[in-house]
């Protein structure tokens, strides 16, 4: 029987930053969302692999591949996220929401029992949540064989990364791809304007700060020590963390607002967004606020305040904040490129 996996907690807060470079956003209409990512609540936190490790995995995977796994499209859905089909040891097509802010590929107890995924037994199992707080046993670590996106025979790198298979997905997502956890040691994009992602050699074509793009910029990937959960700083030496699962613009609880400066007594109700223990959480759109990330200035970022999320509740750019960009993330040289299209 494999070990039994063991995360912890994260708590992260906001802050913001200089910087030189001005995106605009005209607001778009308030919609729902949904969001789902795993609540690291172990007692000890997943080691985190050194540059050099990542760095010589990237490369044998380079060696190894003849080419990288084609391009996927993938179609944004009010509620649910960016959709893409996806196959499980060559089963399916099922349909996964990419969520960078998941913590792990998640699949569901159907999806594992169609494609006969092994699954861990005995032991705690994980606990999985989110922004309200709850968290449920009964995830339980899982060894697919294989995962393919776009089509069956696309198949990402051999599965190396944190999967899982809990409950409490919606009937119409059949799992989440994390592409931090599912492209590993390669690096992947979200070019969200085009509805596109694909993977590319870290090692042979690394993103560097001195290549920023024009009007965009290169930042440092920053994770909370328990995951590969992408994290960018803002100014006061403070995190976010980027959240393509999360419907959310720039989303605060009520200590981040008011670390901020953001208003949260006007504003118009979103409703509530259900996570994957059960738990809700309120939100209200507020006035847009502006965002400073590296080199770029982010004025009129669509922000939500969020009501009753637990204690310390990670702030997130959600798919209102990032949707204007094209972003590449490279696992190797741990940085993350924003590109405006």
């Amino acid at each position: 029987m494999r070990d039994s996996l063991k995360t912890s907690a994260s708590r992260v807060t906001l802050a913001l930053a200089s910087a030189l470079l001005i995106i605009q956003w005209a607001v778009p209409p308030i919609r729902g969302a949904a969001h789902f990512y795993l609540s690291h609540r172990g007692q000890t936190r997943r080691a985190e692999p050194s540059p050099t490790k990542i760095r010589d995995a990237a490369g044998d995977a380079s060696r190894q591949a003849k080419t990288l796994p084609a391009p996927v499209r993938f179609r944004e859905s009010e509620g649910r996220g960016l959709l893409v089909s996806a196959w499980v040891n060559g089963v399916g097509n099922f349909t996964f929401a990419v969520d960078t802010g998941a913590g792990a590929t998640i699949l569901s107890p159907r999806v594992a029992s169609a494609a006969r995924v092994e699954v861990e037994s005995g032991g705690r199992g994980i606990e999985v949540g989110g922004l309200s707080g709850l968290s449920v046993g009964g995830g339980r670590k899982a060894f697919p064989r294989s995962l393919a996106v776009g089509s069956r025979e696309n198949l990402l790198p051999a599965p190396r990364g944190l999967v899982i298979v809990a409950e409490g997905l919606p009937p119409d997502v059949d799992g989440i791809l994390d592409p931090s956890e599912a492209f590993s040691p390669l690096g992947y994009v979200i070019d969200i304007p085009n509805g596109e992602l694909r993977a590319f050699d870290p090692w042979l074509n690394p993103v560097r700060v001195a290549n920023a793009p024009p009007g965009g910029a290169v930042v440092q990937w920053l994770t909370d020590g328990g995951s590969l959960r992408p994290f960018v700083m803002l100014g006061e030496g403070r995190r976010a963390l980027l959240d393509t699962g999360s419907g959310f613009g720039l989303a605060v609880n009520e200590a981040a607002a008011g670390a901020l400066g953001i208003p949260g007594g006007e504003g118009r109700e979103r409703g509530s967004t259900r996570d994957l223990a059960g738990g809700r959480v309120a939100a209200r759109r507020v006035r847009a606020a502006t965002v400073h990330v590296g080199s770029l200035v982010l004025r009129g970022v669509p922000t939500d305040f969020l009501l009753r999320t637990e204690k310390g509740a990670p702030v997130l750019l959600g798919r209102d904040a990032l949707r204007p960009f094209e972003m590449t993330f490279d696992p190797v040289s741990r940085l993350i490129m924003f590109k405006p299209k």
